[in-house]
């Protein structure tokens, strides 16, 4: 069932159904209350002559509807009368009958104690009867029968089911209108969904969504896909530049390695000259196997969600400092971590841990001889800071985001695989948090913040 179905049925054709059963159970309690009003009526009429049947002359029965001057007004709503006496026979009539009318008999026995309403029908007409004993001042039966038309209830019920009818057509008509216009506009809204999703899976991934300004939860899924696809094409961006980084990365040590091994072949070599060759191709291959490592660690970021737990980071940085202890102490380079005391954040151990020693590591490589590398454990309002800094030359103030970017070296510094950075700034976006350079008077200092719920 298609979307536009599933809207004409369910915002149409049920509602409509809906109206119709509940017009047809108003138009039964209408009629029924039309009946039950005319029933109380004829009860008050009955009611009225009752009491006054025999208060004329001689205590001689009479209709007071027949005598009321207002008779000719009321005459063509107001209910007929007969009086019958004790012998069954009619006594008097409201209206006079008609010339050759056939003459009624109804005796006293014939009607019970209580009065007694029914529904029939002359000439072709609906009429509600009222039939009610009642006795004379000396004692003697008589029987009391008013009829009134229902023409007029029935004219009211006919009309009340033409405006049901028109307000049910009317109303299924504007439903089905706007469920039309809506799910024409809903589907070609879900078809330029997927035809986007389409183009993604298709690897078409500059294609971009128009703007969709409902506010609604389409709008919402549309949003995100947006949002997803620009982050796709980011990745994808992000990917071919990584790769031909590397491939540009990988060229050269592999050059020079084959450059040497070619010049170390060309001729008889004495062996301290072959051991040279050898000892500067085992440094590319040392290179080569770090930037392996680097890319791998890069690509391993990617792999899925960090699972995170609360983590004491104090401790965390203590341990990282631990690590370096014998490679500082060989130059003399002296590594302290700083902190106010235990501080907890959400995080995930290991790749955490992983950025430290990158930023360590970097710090070592710049410091000088016999200098002080400080990290620092800080805890600010909804964050907590981890922060290195040494006393080297520094980073250009123009070159403070770049360092960020895969394969990046700063002018002037000693050689690296340029990822080390890259990879803190990928662990800290996987927190939620972010990493940057400090403005210093002198040295560098890398901030890595994180959020600690």
């Amino acid at each position: 069932m298609t979307l536009s179905t599933r809207l004409w049925l369910w915002g149409a054709v049920l509602p409509s159904c809906v109206l119709a059963a509940v017009l047809f159970g108003a138009d039964r309690m209408f009629h029924a209350e039309l009946e039950r009003t005319l029933d109380q009526a004829l009860l008050a009429q009955a009611a009225i002559e009752s009491v006054s049947l025999f208060d004329g002359p001689n205590n001689q029965p009479h209709l007071h509807m027949a005598s009321s001057p207002l008779v000719e007004s009321v005459r063509p709503f107001a209910p007929e009368g007969v009086l019958f006496g004790p012998d069954g026979d009619e006594v008097m009539r409201y209206p006079p009958p008609l010339e050759g009318a056939p003459v009624e008999r109804l005796a006293p026995g014939e009607v019970g104690a209580t009065p007694g309403l029914s529904t029939v029908e002359h000439a072709g007409h609906r009429h509600r009867e009222l039939v009610v004993a009642v006795k004379s001042p000396g004692g003697a039966p008589y029987v009391l029968k008013l009829s009134a038309s229902l023409a007029q209830a029935d004219a009211s019920a006919r009309a009340f089911h033409l405006i049901a009818l028109l307000s049910t057509l009317a109303t299924a008509a504007v439903l089905v209108l706007v469920q039309a216009l809506q799910g024409r506009g809903l589907r070609a809204r879900l078809s330029a969904l997927r035809s986007h999703l389409e183009a993604v899976r298709a690897g078409e991934l500059e294609k971009r969504l128009e703007p969709d300004r409902e506010g609604d939860e389409v709008s919402a899924v549309h949003a995100v896909l947006g949002q997803a696809t620009e982050r796709l094409q980011a990745a994808r961006t992000s990917r071919e530049r990584l790769l031909a980084d590397a491939a540009h990365e990988l060229r050269t040590p592999l050059s020079l390695m084959r450059t040497r091994l070619d010049l170390a072949l060309r001729r008889e070599r004495a062996p301290e000259e072959l051991k040279a060759a050898l000892f500067e191709t085992r440094e590319e291959v040392v290179r080569l196997a770090t930037l392996a490592g680097r890319l791998l660690d890069t690509t391993a970021l990617g792999g899925g969600p960090l699972v995170r737990a609360p983590l004491e980071l104090t401790s965390l940085a203590r341990e990282a400092v631990a690590a370096v202890h014998d490679a500082a102490a060989q130059r003399r380079v002296t590594v302290q971590v700083e902190a106010p005391g235990p501080v907890v954040a959400s995080a995930h151990a290991e790749s955490l841990r992983q950025a430290l020693d990158n930023l360590l590591a970097n710090a070592l490589k710049f410091a000088p001889d016999a200098s002080t590398i400080v990290l620092e454990v800080a805890a600010t309002a909804g964050h907590a800071t981890l922060s290195v800094a040494d006393e080297g030359p520094g980073i250009p103030e123009g070159e403070r985001e770049a360092v960020f970017e895969p394969f990046h070296r700063v002018r002037g510094g000693p050689p690296g695989t340029g990822l080390g950075l890259t990879i803190v700034r990928e662990i800290a976006s996987r927190h939620g948090g972010r990493a940057t350079i400090a403005p210093t008077t002198s040295g560098a200092k890398v901030v890595l913040e994180l959020p600690l719920r």
